[in-house]
């Protein structure tokens, strides 16, 4: 009998290729929890709109959680909400927690550390993967990923609103991860071999928040 899991789910590539792996393993009975800033209605950090998201599980055919943040809640407000949350699952039984993380030391510290605080276990699919290697094959399995923001400190804004395909890859400058793991940019994928139809939208305005990350809007349709 599959274990049931706590996935930490993004909407991005990386979570894509985390949840690609949990399902190939037949391991587990997942469910999505997304952090969601309520003022704003989007996905914390890749700024995509809710519906979105929901259409994304839907499509995925997976249970999803939603904790919500405001936009002032800063690392402890956010650790709070999740912790409470997690804790909920904790105590119907559930241990695992799975995260889409793949070479930050630290932040995998940090993860642990919450999560053995309230007795739970991370669980890591795709730890110290190649990124060249994992963009690809993210690629190459038939995945569809646009890219929502971009942190022009460390990437040109002009990348937002691109898909994720080989050029985009091909143009990145040298230091920049392919896989975006040092915040470079991230994405909302929108089609893969997990889901049932595509999550169809149309592209809106590129803004720029806090003066420095680049946002491309999704619209649904």
């Amino acid at each position: 009998m599959p274990e049931k899991i706590i996935f930490t789910w993004s909407g991005g590539k990386d979570s894509s290729m985390a949840l690609y792996e949990l399902q190939n393993s037949s391991r587990y009975e997942i469910t999505l929890l997304t952090t969601v800033t309520g003022d704003y209605e989007r996905i914390s950090m890749h700024g995509v709109r809710r519906v979105l998201l929901e259409r994304q599980a839907e499509s995925l055919g997976l249970e999803l959680e939603k904790v919500y943040i405001t936009k002032d809640s800063g690392s402890q407000g956010y650790e709070s909400r999740m912790l409470d949350k997690l804790t909920h699952y904790k105590n119907l039984g559930v241990r695992l927690v799975a995260f889409g993380d793949i070479f930050l030391e630290d932040l995998k510290r940090y993860r642990e550390a919450n999560l053995a605080k309230i007795g739970m276990e991370g669980v890591f699919p795709i730890w110290k993967r190649d990124t060249p290697g994992l963009a690809r094959k993210f690629i190459d399995l038939g995945f569809k990923a646009i890219i929502t923001c971009v942190d022009s400190e460390l990437l040109a804004p002009s990348f937002a609103g691109r898909l994720f395909d080989e050029q985009f890859l091909s143009e990145l400058p040298p230091g920049v991860d392919p896989c975006g793991e040092n915040g470079e940019f991230h994405s909302f994928v929108y089609d893969g071999p997990p889901f049932r139809k595509k999550v169809s939208y149309k592209k809106g305005d590129v803004v720029c928040r806090q003066g420095r990350f680049y946002y491309c809007d999704l619209i649904p349709v």
